[in-house]
């Protein structure tokens, strides 16, 4: 039997055409969530034709989503309790079907290490790692992820590694390294890519910017310099910056809300089948978050990465700008981005048919 221990809405949405891939060879794998994020997950697996969480490795009536540092130390103490007194239950979930048992993690959220050590140390199965091998090349930055991925591949057999790049970065890790081409992401968006636009009085062109990371949101002189200067450029075409709930606090608590206006324009963020729309028919993408610049890599579109470093350095060129947080960089993309359309890469890879293909030669599926 496979599970997937998950935690976050992102690592449901990029595991979602693995687990229908697995459920179309006859299997019905299980989904074990760690709650890192609530608020939006019914509406996500429901968006995604996914099922509720087989067990919530903490109490679905004590989950709430973790937005600060400072939570994770009770989050993770849960979890591991939950895992230790239910290993039975999950160790006979796992053998139920008489095939070897095989717990899958993704990418670098916390749930990725504490999924891979509960797989493989509490529950004794095998582990495999979806978007395996990415590395910044500093454990500081982008923290925790970088630290977060490195612990994971200690632990898991199989690796999936989203490109050649990886796979070397890879090449000295225990099991098995398999090149999936590219991110399931690109998969993911082909559930959404041509939905309908969810956002009253969009204007006719607008460029979108989504900030959210702690090493940015955390540091104010930082955070105040690119909303300003967002708020600059969108005098000149509407900006669209969707923040959740601690961005919108940090812009309190500095006390920069009239930063925001009818050009300078805040949401609230979106679902993923709501989002993506948005995000095609952008002119172009401000952001520090690694899914969302691999998506605009995919899509051809211009996409400023602003943070000092990236794990995913392969997607950096004329489409994708790395700004290493610095103003100055960020504003040269800003005056460029209209010469920065790539080549669409959609309808080249599919990652997900390799890990489930891969799967069911190893005998898991």
């Amino acid at each position: 039997m496979i599970s997937f221990i998950l935690g976050t809405t992102a690592e449901l949405i990029k595991i979602a055409p693995v687990y229908h891939g697995i459920r179309e060879r006859g299997m019905r794998p299980k989904i074990w969530f760690t709650a890192q994020h609530v608020d939006e997950v019914a509406d996500v697996l429901a968006d995604l034709d996914m099922p509720a969480p087989d067990v919530w490795l903490v109490p679905e009536e004590k989950a709430h989503n973790l937005e600060s540092p400072a939570q994770v130390p009770g989050w993770a103490a849960q979890v591991m309790r939950t895992a230790w007194s239910r290993r039975h239950e999950l160790r006979a979930a796992l053998t139920e079907d008489g095939r070897p048992p095989l717990v899958l993690v993704h990418g670098d959220t916390f749930t990725t290490p504490y999924g891979s050590l509960i797989g493989k140390r509490i529950l004794k199965s095998r582990v495999g790692h979806v978007e395996a091998g990415a590395r910044s090349g500093s454990i500081l930055s982008p923290l925790p992820e970088e630290l977060n991925r490195k612990i994971a591949a200690k632990i898991v057999d199989i690796h999936f590694a989203p490109s050649a790049r990886e796979v070397n970065n890879l090449r000295n890790a225990r099991g098995v390294v398999v090149d999936t081409e590219a991110n399931t992401a690109i998969d993911a968006m082909r559930l959404a890519i041509n939905g309908p636009l969810d956002v009253p009085n969009l204007p006719e062109k607008f460029g979108l910017a989504t900030l959210h990371r702690f090493e940015l949101v955390s540091r104010p002189d930082k955070y105040r310099e690119v909303l300003e200067i967002l708020r600059e450029q969108s005098r000149k075409m509407p900006i669209l910056y969707m923040a959740g709930a601690p961005e919108r606090e940090k812009i309190r608590a500095l006390g920069i809300g009239n930063i925001f206006d009818d050009q300078f324009i805040v949401q609230p963020k979106m679902r993923y089948l709501k989002f993506l729309p948005l995000v095609a028919r952008a002119e172009y993408v401000v952001t520090d978050s690694g899914g969302l610049s691999a998506e605009c890599y995919y899509l051809g579109l211009p996409c400023a990465v602003h943070r000092e470093r990236t794990e995913t350095p392969q997607h950096l060129g004329e489409t994708v700008v790395l700004t290493e947080m610095r103003g100055d960089k960020l504003q040269n993309f800003l005056d460029t981005y209209q010469n920065r359309r790539g080549e669409s890469w959609m309808d080249k890879y599919h990652p997900s048919e390799i890990v489930v293909d891969t799967l069911a030669q190893l005998g898991y599926c």
